[in-house]
């Protein structure tokens, strides 16, 4: 029996968007979930076009999905390590992935310092993380089940208890790709055997 474990982790609920003003400047910070680096490229282009009359458009992104990882901060003029990498951070430091963030600034004319600057960023990003609300995803199972026609709507209800159906063939037999909580993948399995008296085969 082969089953295929998703790993879990930690992303963000919905996009989220917050705004400080110090000291007359104005950071705008937009953070969204996402599902690969192209999206968060793509993304990061959207508000650069958005707030195209901007001083800074300052970004950061962490993807980590089917064991590819990308990461990459972008301090977009501002002083080398004041912005980008303190929003980067933040994402390192709340454990997320498949996150993007980028931080808006129109400068208010009054210079803030490095270390201003790097607060400033770091409390916007987490404004708009915040905003968002914080997820963690489950660890799960894909499980392959074949069965005979007059077992398809047992697994078709357990499945849905369970988990989800992600795909149903239909040919000689029903062939079913489900996914399931990794926790409680076996005592689904265990019951599915029972209740269909082990007439399903789990590929």
């Amino acid at each position: 029996m082969e089953t295929e474990k998703l790993t879990g982790f930690k992303t963000l609920k919905r996009p989220g968007q917050a705004q400080i003003d110090v000291k007359n400047s104005i950071f705008i910070a937009y953070a969204i979930p996402l599902e690969d680096e192209e999206e968060a490229k793509s993304f990061i282009s959207s508000i650069k076009n958005r707030h195209h009359d901007a001083n800074h458009n300052v970004s950061a992104y962490l993807i980590n999905r089917d064991n590819i990882l990308a990461m990459k901060y972008d301090d977009d003029g501002e002083p080398a390590g004041s912005s980008g990498k303190p929003v980067f951070k933040i994402l390192e430091m709340k454990e997320l992935s498949n996150v993007a963030v980028v931080v808006t600034r129109y400068f208010g004319g009054i210079k803030l310092g490095f270390g201003g600057l790097a607060r400033a960023y770091r409390e916007a990003a987490i404004e708009a993380i915040e905003n968002a609300g914080i997820i963690e995803v489950s660890d799960k199972s894909v499980v392959k089940i074949k069965s005979d026609y007059s077992d398809m709507d047992t697994v078709v209800h357990l499945a849905d208890r369970y988990g989800a159906t992600l795909k149903t063939d239909y040919s000689e037999v029903v062939s079913f790709t489900v996914e399931i909580d990794a926790e409680i993948k076996d005592t689904f399995l265990e019951k599915l055997i029972n209740i269909t008296r082990n007439r399903v085969i789990i590929i």
